[in-house]
């Protein structure tokens, strides 16, 4: 007998968002780890906002904000209009949001002003923190081997809008074939912290770059930043980072900590300055008509070979950033926005990371 094509609808519904959602969801996990960190961040909420005995008109609940633009990158969802759009009639994006059935979702524009308060007060790299801790609470981390790499991020701006400084291109900066442009003499119109940039055959570009420090152990980011693009950016960060790494340790001289990286690290500047550290520089050598800063008996040493297997795991982050996440060329303008942006996508990817570390680890326990 043939079905009839009829559309009934209830009046009411007897049923929680939560029940349209799978109990094997990977988004479960994830959720508990994002509200577990977002509990922890409820002091600095508490100082981004004026007290409720002042009055006023309430905010977006930062919470639901920071899980909005989570979802915005986990679903590669272009735009904030868009994830608008799609919030409204998917329940899946409610549910993690924090948003009821039948709750209103918020202005494309509203939504934006809101996000530039998290920036303010550097909520996203909390965000980020929080999330390292917790890897390193269920000792997903080994604290003592790290790798270092960089990417190039395309900046939100086209050739057109890298103009002169001193404003000699006139109405005519688009024609600018067989001219000499610079960095020193020209400066984007539309985001004045870019730059020109180009990396091996690569074009020239207005670009960012992204640098990570990852533990070995399992792959995870535990330290993300975005500079100016040039050619010293990479191993002044990469200073940076493992500096921080090291004073994270405790005041133990004896705890030895290693640092991965490819050739472009193979800088003798770079390795004195990581021995200075006592940091073990297991960067890979390059003897491309050259000598290395490297010191033989750290190429020849054992660990010397893990790290520099393990040091590919990196890749993974911003491969995974780039083509799941929206970091291939950021819809921000402005170094601090990009570089916020950078961090909320190593944080979900840790997340995604994490949980799938999770799944392994009870599959395991369930096959002993």
């Amino acid at each position: 007998m043939r079905g009839a094509d009829t559309f009934t609808e209830s009046l009411f519904t007897m049923r929680h968002l939560d029940d349209f959602v799978p109990s094997d969801h990977p988004l479960r996990v994830i959720r508990v780890m994002v509200n577990k960190a977002l509990s922890n961040m409820d002091e600095l909420f508490a100082q981004m906002y004026a007290a409720d005995i002042k009055g006023g008109r309430p905010s977006i609940a930062p919470e639901k904000l920071l899980r909005a633009m989570l979802i915005q990158v986990l679903y590669s969802v272009r735009s904030e209009r868009q994830l608008m759009e799609q919030t409204q009639y998917n329940l899946l994006f409610r549910w993690f949001i924090g948003l009821a059935m039948d709750d209103a979702v918020w202005v494309p524009t509203v939504f934006s002003k809101n996000r530039e308060r998290l920036i303010e007060h550097d909520a996203v790299i909390e965000f980020f923190n929080q999330i390292v801790q917790q890897a390193q609470e269920q000792e997903l981390l080994s604290g003592e081997h790290f790798s270092v790499d960089g990417t190039l991020i395309q900046a939100w701006a086209g050739h057109k809008s890298f103009v002169r400084k001193d404003g000699g291109d006139g109405n005519d900066a688009g024609n600018f074939k067989g001219q000499a442009r610079s960095n020193d003499t020209h400066q984007s119109s539309t985001d004045a912290d870019a730059r020109l940039y180009r990396k091996g055959n690569t074009a020239s570009e207005l670009r960012y770059m992204g640098h990570t420090l990852s533990d070995n152990r399992n792959g995870l980011i535990v330290s993300a930043v975005v500079t100016q693009a040039d050619g010293y950016a990479e191993r002044e960060a990469a200073k940076a980072m493992i500096n921080d790494a090291r004073q994270a340790l405790p005041d133990d001289a004896s705890v030895t900590i290693t640092l991965g990286a490819d050739k472009g690290y193979d800088a003798k500047e770079f390795i004195q300055a990581l021995q200075e550290m006592n940091v073990l520089p297991h960067v890979a050598q390059n003897k491309s008509g050259r000598q290395s800063a490297v010191p033989e008996p750290i190429a020849n040493s054992e660990g010397y070979a893990m790290s520099q297997q393990k040091r590919k795991l990196i890749e993974q982050g911003f491969g995974w950033a780039k083509w799941i996440g929206n970091i291939r060329q950021v819809m921000v303008r402005g170094l601090q926005k990009v570089d916020q942006l950078f961090v909320l996508n190593m944080a979900a990817y840790n997340l995604t990371r994490m949980r799938t570390l999770g799944q392994v680890r009870l599959q395991g326990a369930k096959g002993v």
